[in-house]
């Protein structure tokens, strides 16, 4: 896991890649979280491509799980990927809501994931 570390004005932002899945649980989720935290960044980013599919699916709860405690923490994530492929009601609803209250957003660049946290 490489952690790129991005700056907007006062707010620090970590771009998280890997090679490898690097949430396979709602667990994982909260450990990259505390490191994030641990290391002094305010916001996080992570590509689809690094979360289990699992995590895509509502029925598993993963996703609501990680994405509660990011808002419960206050720690803005940006998940990167393209979206359309989700064919599920429920999961484009997940989406548009999540991106609505701006708190955890899914977004198709990291330009896009910039813009937002600098906003």
């Amino acid at each position: 896991m490489i952690i790129k570390p991005h700056n907007a004005g006062n707010i620090k932002i970590a771009e998280v890649t890997s090679d490898q899945i690097i949430i396979q649980s709602a667990e994982d989720g909260l450990d990259l979280m505390g490191n994030i935290y641990y290391q002094g960044f305010d916001k996080v980013i992570v590509y689809e491509k690094n979360i289990t599919l699992d995590f895509f699916d509502l029925k598993t709860k993963i996703a609501g799980e990680i994405l509660q405690k990011f808002s419960n923490y206050r720690i803005g994530l940006a998940i990167i990927g393209d979206f359309s492929k989700y064919e599920s009601k429920s999961m484009k609803d997940f989406i548009f809501e999540s991106n609505k209250t701006g708190h955890v957003n899914f977004v198709g660049t990291l330009d896009e994931a910039l813009t937002h946290f600098s906003n």
